[in-house]
Order: C-alpha cells, then sequence, then structure tokens
C-alpha cells in the first residue's frame, strides 16, 4: 500500500464565524473520533494534516492541496459544509470520506458526495478504506461495523492533534475530551445512543490518561464525551482517584439526575467535578433519568429543582437540558412550568432544543415519517436550535414559536440573568452564564425566534413549507446559508440543499441496496 497523504476536518463549526462566544469555546467543542482516525491513519504509516475547523480558519488554505484523501467529521449542522468541501477536494483528484453524527444518521445523502460514508468505525474500516482508496461515484460505500469499538486509543496516542487544537484557544479555559464508555443504558425515544448499549472502555486508561495530562497541563479541565457519565460509578471514582490528584484536575461530564444522588455528589466534589449535564427532557416524561417516580407536572418540576438546588451546594455549575415539542406537551403548562423551574432553581443555566427527528437517529424517527411529519429543512438548521423539523403534535407552528419564544425571554430577562448570577458564588460560572445569556446562545435566539414568529404569520411560502404544502425552499434560508458558508458556497454541489426527509422510512423497503453500491456487509460476502 503507497503511502498516502491524508487530511482530517473537523468540524466543531458549519461556517466562517466572528462571534466572540465561537472564538472563546468553539475548539473545546472538538470531537474525539477524528483525533482517532488520525491516530489510525498515522499507525498504518501514512502522512496526516489534521484541522479543527472552530469558523476562524480559512479552510480554503488550511489543508494541502494535493491530499489523496480527506476524512471529514461532522455533525448535520455542518453537512452543507461538508459537502462542499468533499466537492472542492474531489475536484483537486482526493478521495473524500464522511464519518461523524451526520454520516450516522443521513448515510443515504451523505453518499451522493462521499466517496465513503461510515456508521459505527473501527479500525479495520479505516484500514480498508485507506487499501481501497477509490473513487466511487455516483453514491459513495456506505461501510459500518455492528457495534462501537472495544477500545480507543486515548489521550497520550492523540496527543499531538488534541495539543494542536488546544492551541487555538484564546484562554485559559482549554478542555481535554476524554470518553471513557459508549451507549446509555436510557432509551429516550429521540436520542442517537436509545438503541446503543452500554459498554466502558477500560478504567485503568482513565487513570493512565489522567496521568499523562498532567504531564502536559498544570490544571487541566477534562471534558467528558461518555453520552451518560457515571453509570458505573465507584468504578469511575476509584480510576480518578488512583492518579492521585482531586485537587489538580477539574472535570465537566453529562450525567442524568438519577445518578446525583448526594452521597455520588460528594465523592464527584472531592475529585474536582466543576459542571455537570443532566437532562431533565420534559415535565411529563423520562422520569426514569430524573428520578421523578410518579411525579409529573408541577410536582416534578418542585422536585427536579430541589435536586438541582442540592447539586449546587456541590458542584458550582450546572446546566440542565430540555426538549421543546415533545408530542406529551400540550397547552400552556409546559411553557408555564419551565417558567416556573426557572424562578425555583435560579442557578442553573437551562439549555433549550427544539424536538429534531435527525435522520435514522432514532426508531422514534421512523414513526414520524411514516405520518408525513418530519420537514425537509436543509441539514444546516438542524442543530436543535435553528429548525424544528417535526411538526408539532398538539400546537400550530405559530403556538409553537409563541411557547418557545414566551420562554426562552422569560429565561434570558435581564431579571433571571441577575438571578442567575447572584445565585452562583464562583467568578467563572457566573461570568460563563451572563457570557452566554448575551450571545447567540441566549438573546441570538431571541432575535432568530422572532423572525421565524414573524415569517409564520406574514410570509405564504414560509408558512406553507411549514405546513408541508411545499417542498420549495424559502429564498430566507437559501440566504442564510450562502451567507454562512462564505466563499465555499461556490463549491456547494447541485441539489445539496435539499434531501429525502423520509430516507430512513424508505430504506426500510430496500431503496438503500437499490441506490447503487454495496454496503459494507454485502461488499464483503
Amino acid at each position: 500500500m503507497r503511502r498516502l497523504r491524508i487530511g482530517i476536518l473537523d468540524l466543531v463549526a458549519k461556517g466562517p464565524s466572528k462571534a466572540l462566544w465561537g472564538k472563546l469555546m468553539n475548539a473545546n467543542l472538538a470531537s474525539i473520533m477524528p483525533q482517532i482516525v488520525a491516530v489510525w491513519c498515522e499507525e498504518e504509516g501514512h502522512e496526516v494534516h489534521f484541522v479543527c475547523y472552530t469558523g476562524a480558519e480559512d479552510l480554503l488554505r488550511e489543508l494541502p492541496k494535493d491530499l489523496d484523501m480527506v476524512f471529514i467529521s461532522a455533525f448535520s449542522q455542518a453537512a452543507q459544509l461538508s459537502y462542499a468541501l468533499s466537492n472542492l477536494y474531489r475536484q483537486r483528484g482526493a478521495i473524500t470520506v464522511l464519518g461523524g453524527p451526520h454520516a450516522r444518521c443521513y448515510p443515504q445523502d451523505a453518499r451522493k458526495y462521499f466517496d465513503y460514508v461510515t456508521g459505527f468505525c473501527d479500525k479495520a474500516i479505516v484500514k480498508e478504506i485507506l487499501q481501497e482508496a477509490a473513487q466511487h461515484q455516483p453514491y459513495g460505500r456506505h461501510l459500518q461495523t455492528t457495534k462501537q469499538p472495544d477500545h480507543l486509543p486515548g489521550v497520550r496516542e492523540r496527543w499531538k492533534f488534541l495539543e494542536h487544537t488546544l492551541a487555538k484557544i484564546p484562554i485559559s479555559v482549554k478542555i481535554v475530551p476524554m470518553i471513557g464508555s459508549l451507549g446509555c443504558p436510557y432509551t429516550c425515544s429521540f436520542c442517537i445512543d436509545s438503541t446503543v448499549d452500554y459498554q466502558p472502555l477500560g478504567f485503568e486508561q482513565i487513570t493512565e490518561d489522567l496521568k499523562f495530562v498532567l504531564t502536559k497541563m498544570k490544571r487541566p479541565r477534562i471534558g467528558w464525551h461518555d453520552p451518560n457519565f457515571g453509570i458505573r460509578f465507584d468504578d469511575y471514582m476509584d480510576a480518578i482517584e488512583a492518579v492521585g490528584a482531586a485537587d489538580r484536575i477539574d472535570h465537566i461530564a453529562e450525567s442524568s439526575l438519577a445518578l446525583l444522588a448526594e452521597p455520588h455528589l460528594k465523592r464527584l466534589q472531592a475529585n474536582g467535578f466543576r459542571a455537570i449535564l443532566p437532562g431533565i427532557e420534559s415535565w411529563y416524561d423520562m422520569n426514569n433519568k430524573s428520578k421523578a417516580g410518579k411525579n409529573r407536572g408541577v410536582e416534578k418540576v418542585r422536585q427536579v429543582a430541589d435536586h438541582v438546588n442540592m447539586i449546587l451546594r456541590y458542584i458550582p455549575y450546572i446546566q440542565t437540558n430540555f426538549v421543546m415539542g415533545l408530542d406529551s406537551d400540550e397547552g400552556s403548562e409546559p411553557w408555564e412550568l419551565t417558567k416556573k423551574f426557572v424562578d425555583l432553581a435560579p442557578g442553573a443555566f437551562p439549555g433549550y432544543s427544539l424536538l429534531t427527528a435527525f435522520g435514522q437517529a432514532a426508531p422514534l424517527n421512523l414513526e414520524y415519517q411514516k405520518v408525513n411529519r418530519v420537514r425537509p429543512f436543509p441539514h444546516h438548521f438542524l442543530n436543535n436550535h435553528h429548525a424544528m423539523n417535526v411538526q408539532p403534535k398538539n400546537y400550530s407552528w405559530i403556538q409553537m414559536y409563541e411557547g418557545i419564544l414566551d420562554v426562552t425571554k422569560y429565561t434570558f430577562s435581564y431579571q433571571a440573568i441577575a438571578r442567575r448570577f447572584a445565585a452562583l458564588k464562583q467568578p467563572i460560572p457566573r461570568w460563563m452564564n451572563v457570557l452566554r445569556a448575551v450571545s447567540s446562545e441566549g438573546w441570538g435566539r431571541i432575535k432568530y425566534y422572532t423572525r421565524i414568529r414573524e415569517m409564520l404569520e406574514s410570509d405564504i411560502p414560509v408558512r406553507r413549507y411549514f405546513e408541508g404544502e411545499t417542498k420549495e425552499l424559502p429564498q430566507f434560508y437559501v440566504n442564510r446559508i450562502k451567507k454562512d458558508l462564505g466563499p465555499l458556497w461556490d463549491y456547494l454541489p447541485e441539489g445539496a440543499l435539499i434531501h429525502d426527509e423520509n430516507a430512513y422510512l424508505n430504506s426500510q423497503a430496500g431503496a438503500l441496496v437499490q441506490l447503487g453500491a454495496p454496503t459494507a456487509a454485502a461488499a464483503q460476502a
């Protein structure tokens, strides 16, 4: 096998950006898998050029022009950017590969624009791609394993790629991404991990990785990428405590309220956990994650608020995550309950996501597609905030956005920002909440949702698109994508703004096989 010149792009941003929040924090959102693929490519003897794209770089200059192969990792919000980049590098003669959440959620669409599209991926699949290194048109090969890998290279192996990314952060808040487990034991119907079996990756490696990071950074901050951190709580804590540096390492993790009982919080505090992100999701469903038992509605609000306030006695920063527009929501009560929670737990930063069906990420998406509830919004807007692509069950679109606006304005009002500031004691969490509230994450969304609400009332093409009466993309969305992509707009392939919103449903009837290129299993049979 000849030695290839390989480019690896981790698309954290979906286009050029000058936003302050992005400049400060985007590099901290880097994914782990692109770094791992870079390690595997080097182990196979290839020359690797690695770039984490945060929105500040010039992508037309970042990678060499004479690459043999380009691996791109993208969430769906960066799909249009990834399609443009693939087209550009294909024109230069490179083989292109797409991995990451978008490849896993929308393989049918991605195969139109890449030579290879990967789902669950391990070293064997990467090695197969490197060995074959062939163009596949008009449809790329779809390669995937039946499960997640049993082992992944640790921080030591991927450090040189990680270090290159951390160097982009202009402030001292640099977060080292680590992962100790894959999958999740919970079965939230909208979640990409709901059907992935939980598996730990090795607790001895956690200890070794933390020891290694201490040789590189004076006081590292570790961001745990586990879908639900702490399932095997004592094993995790034992691995962290074995490092013997509880007062020298800070940790951030996404967990569930069910795992955050007071004894666990005391141990988390002793081991340097400084931020926690539990999912509340709904005031009516998923009580197993929030340990709410049979409580629903206002009773669940009070219980969860008490729990969150207790957490803040041990962990200085908490973000509580909600999903807006679930089928269990009806009337004004869900919005009023969320506002009540904001009052009862003023120290928490609420993270609101709009219900989004990401292709074949979860079985529930099939049910939405069967009854024609999924709308074909361009992937560019599928980031949980800029488009809700599922027709609400119990609201009109105008009612839905009125509720979203009501809660968002309440949460990021001057009064709520002040209460959130006063409720916390430590300066970094205090000012982090203020910055997030006045940036695109708070006030920026209020401005955006207000515009959508206005168009739903006054712009007939927009309203018809939302209602599913037409698939003609309103000019508002075309203009946004063109602006966000900047000079890369010129490389966007024809037809790449639209996709089959029911591709998951259609693939169940064998449409994927009929498209052309075989799946990995068929190719190896």
